[in-house]
This record gives C-alpha cells, sequence and structure tokens, in this order.
C-alpha cells in the first residue's frame, strides 16, 4: 500500500496530549467501533488517513474483517500526524500501546518485543513472496503487495516540446535537466518541505547507485563492513546536491508541501516527479490525467535498470495484547480481505502479491500509468530494497530513515555531503550499539 511506512520528522507532543488524542477515535475526533456488541473482545486498531485512505475506507476495511472474526469489537485510533512510528511510541509509553497498528517499521519495536510475529505456515499458504517482509526470520507486517519507490514521472508533453527523450544513463538524466530549465520548465517537482517526500531522490540514487552495485550494502553496514562515508555513498549523495546546485528544483522547493506538489506537477508546472508508485492510484491521477504521463526508474552511470523494491503491508500486531490471539485473527482477516486490496490496488497504486488473487480477479479498475509502472514489478530488471522503506532485515536501524530523510533537506544550504554522511554514521552507531 501507499507509503508503507511514512516516517516525517516531528516533534514529539507531551504524554498529557498523546492520552487526550488516543481518546479520539477518528480523524473527526469522533469514536468509531466496529462490531461492538455484549460479550465480545475489544481490539484497538491504529490507522492513518491520507487521500487515497480515508476515514471511510478504514471503517469499511474493518468491517470486512471483523466479520470473519467472531467475538471481536474494533475501535479505531488515527495517528494525528503522517509519522505513525512516533505516534505508536508515543501510545506504549502512556500504556495505550494498540492491539493491531498499520504501517509502521517493525524494526522499530521488535528489538522490545513489542510485536507478534504471524505464523510461517499462514503466509507460505497466501503470499507469492511469504518472507518478503522477514526480520530474522520472523515477519512482522504481511507481504500483501509491493511498492516501486521511487519512479520519476514524467510530463509527455513536456518532454516532446522541450525535445527530451526518456534518459537512459545518468548523463542523459542531467542533460534532460538543463534542456528542460533552458526551456523555462521546473525540471524535477519536489515536496520540500515534508522530509519523506523530499528525500525520494535521495532514496532514488542510494537504491540505484549504491544497492545496484552491492544489495547486500545494508547488512554490510550492519556488520560494520561498510560507512555512509564511503566513496559510493557521498558520490550517490553527492548527486542531488549537483540536481541542487543546477537548479533542477523550483527555488522555493522547500516551501512545498506534498499535496502543493502533487498539484503542480499535474497542472504541468514542472516536468518531473521523483515519487512512489502510489503516485498511479486514482487518490491522486485521474485516468484523463494519466494518459499524459509515464514512468521510468532513476537512470545509472551505466544505463543498467534497478528497481527499487518494496514489499508492502499494513497490519502488525502486539504482543502485549490481552487478546493476541484474537488481534492476529483480526489482522489476517484484514490483510487477506479482496475488498480492502482491490480498494489499495485502485486508489493507491497498490501492486498485489497474494498467491490465491492474481490482479485480474480483483475486478479493480486500473488506468495506463499504474499499468506500465506495475510492468516492471514482473520485469526482468534487478531489483533491490528500496533504500529506508522495507519492512525486513534490509530496513535501516532505528531511527536512521528520520536522520535519512532530514540530509534531503540539509542538502540545500549545507554542501558538505561526508560531513553530514559523518553524522549519520555516528547516528547508526548509536541505534545498534549493544
Amino acid at each position: 500500500m501507499k507509503r508503507s511506512r511514512v516516517a516525517s520528522a516531528v516533534a514529539l507532543g507531551a504524554i498529557s496530549v498523546v492520552a487526550l488524542a488516543a481518546c479520539s477515535t477518528s480523524g473527526s475526533g469522533d469514536s468509531n467501533t466496529s462490531g461492538a456488541s455484549a460479550g465480545s473482545t475489544d481490539l484497538t486498531f491504529m490507522t492513518f488517513e491520507t487521500p487515497a485512505l480515508t476515514s471511510q475506507f478504514w471503517d469499511t476495511s474493518i468491517d470486512n474483517a471483523v466479520k470473519e472474526v467472531p467475538g471481536i469489537s474494533v475501535t479505531k485510533i488515527v495517528s494525528p500526524d503522517a509519522d505513525r512510528n512516533a505516534y505508536a511510541k508515543q501510545l506504549q509509553a502512556s500504556g495505550d500501546f494498540p492491539d493491531v497498528l498499520s504501517s509502521i517499521n517493525p524494526k522499530d519495536f521488535t528489538d522490545a518485543g513489542l510485536l507478534e510475529p504471524f505464523d510461517d505456515a499462514w503466509l507460505k499458504e497466501n503470499f507469492l513472496q511469504p518472507d518478503g517482509n522477514a526480520i530474522g526470520g520472523k515477519t512482522y507486517i504481511p507481504p500483501t503487495n509491493s511498492q516501486i519507490l521511487p519512479f520519476v514521472f514524467y510530463n509527455k508533453k513536456i518532454f516532446a516540446d522541450a525535445g527530451v527523450e526518456i534518459p537512459k544513463t545518468w548523463a542523459d538524466f542531467t542533460a534532460a535537466v538543463t534542456k528542460l530549465k533552458a526551456a523555462g520548465v521546473v525540471p524535477i517537482e519536489l515536496a520540500g518541505s515534508e522530509p519523506w517526500a523530499a528525500s525520494m531522490p535521495l532514496v532514488a540514487l542510494a537504491s540505484a547507485d549504491v544497492l545496484g552495485q552491492n544489495p547486500g550494502w545494508i547488512q554490510d553496514r550492519y556488520a560494520g563492513k561498510v560507512k555512509f562515508t564511503d566513496p559510493d555513498f557521498v558520490a550517490a549523495m553527492q548527486k542531488e546536491v549537483d540536481l541542487i546546485k543546477d537548479g533542477a528544483y523550483s527555488p522555493d522547493a522547500l516551501n512545498v508541501d506534498f499535496a502543493t506538489a502533487n498539484k503542480n506537477f499535474l497542472d504541468g508546472k514542472s516536468a518531473m516527479y521523483i515519487m512512489g508508485s502510489w503516485f498511479t492510484g486514482s487518490s491522486y491521477v485521474t485516468p484523463e490525467q494519466a494518459d499524459g504521463f509515464g514512468a521510468f526508474p532513476l537512470p545509472t552511470d551505466d544505463g543498467s535498470v534497478v528497481i527499487p523494491f518494496n514489499m508492502g503491508g499494513t497490519t502488525s500486531v502486539s504482543a502485549k495484547s490481552a487478546a493476541v490471539d484474537k488481534a492476529k485473527a483480526f489482522a489476517e482477516a484484514w490483510s487477506l480481505a479482496p475488498d480492502n486490496l482491490k480498494v489499495l490496488i485502485e486508489t493507491d497504486g497498490a501492486f498485489p502479491m497474494l498467491k490465491k488473487t492474481g490482479i485480474k480477479d480483483f475486478g479493480a479498475s486500473t488506468n495506463t500509468l499504474y499499468d506500465a509502472a506495475y510492468a516492471y514489478v514482473n520485469s526482468d530488471s534487478k531489483k533491490v530494497s528500496a533504500f529506508g522503506w522495507v519492512n525486513n532485515d534490509d530496513a535501516l536501524a532505528p531511527g536512521i530513515n528520520d536522520s535519512f530523510y532530514a540530509l534531503s533537506q540539509s542538502l540545500f544550504s549545507n554542501t558538505d555531503v561526508k560531513g553530514q554522511l559523518a553524522q549519520l554514521d555516528s547516528d547508526w552507531d548509536a541505534a545498534t550499539a549493544k
């Protein structure tokens, strides 16, 4: 699903505020409990809302799952902002850790023993890549769907008018940026005010240039064999500094939020947009608009194609729940409900990964941009972990996502790439210290 983990850097609110927020179980502040009846087991489910995943979606999806698990009721708790990890930690600190949580980063919670793994037999029975989200051999988020993030989306008309072809190499890409700028077009749209969105070019560069050469780089970082300050990683991040210097982004890019960036790109105010495959969903682009856009992976120096791949999923189960079995049964039912994934396919551009249900079986309506992006899922191109976005052993150390995302903004004013990456190494070492 979309942003299987959106982790923007936000200040943590006071616990008293959190406790108050926890009592408000929907985006409007109204309590919403599904399946409540005398003697039922009440579970709490932390969700979040986006243009695709609305309050109505969550209510309906919860109802779908509750029907499959007798004797439960589910109260929805909505994360007040995009940082679901931070909110979950706040709830845990106040003694209100939910029974089921949506789209968190498991590595931020597994060391504390807060999550319950799903059963291997159930995973193997139901998913094309049952170990796609495995951490140390255990899976805490079902691998229900996949994403490619990011793509480089482009405006076909702007490219044609400027005489720009789809770039195959990094040199082609930078030449296209120069040509588009000369034509009076903002070459690349950037939602620079939101760290997770601003980081998309860095995610693309780290995935293509670093993991593309060494798919085991993240595991090597855990083992202390590589560092962020090594030449390959520095060179990848330097490319972003060069893009900034060359005027690839709007001068006010750091003031543009995600919604505005989407609108700017759709309105033809920019030629390219580096964003996740969720952008192909109907919550972001209409079928008519989709026909005017294309997508390609960020080019590498030698033209080899590298696909930043992320196995998505939604539900995680609290190991501290008073009803772990019921919570797990609800999470499993939610993950397998065809109607839930149909909505995610249509609105959020999810690529389904269920073993028993193919994409045509969902009856989902997709657009031409989705179809073009989905073709990469089954392509023979090299697939690597989308840097900073996966929920498996290649997930970054706890807290490092926020540090990496913040780098995307600081590079606009601080061009000391190696110095900033040295701080990232320090943060990593602190996060992994025993």
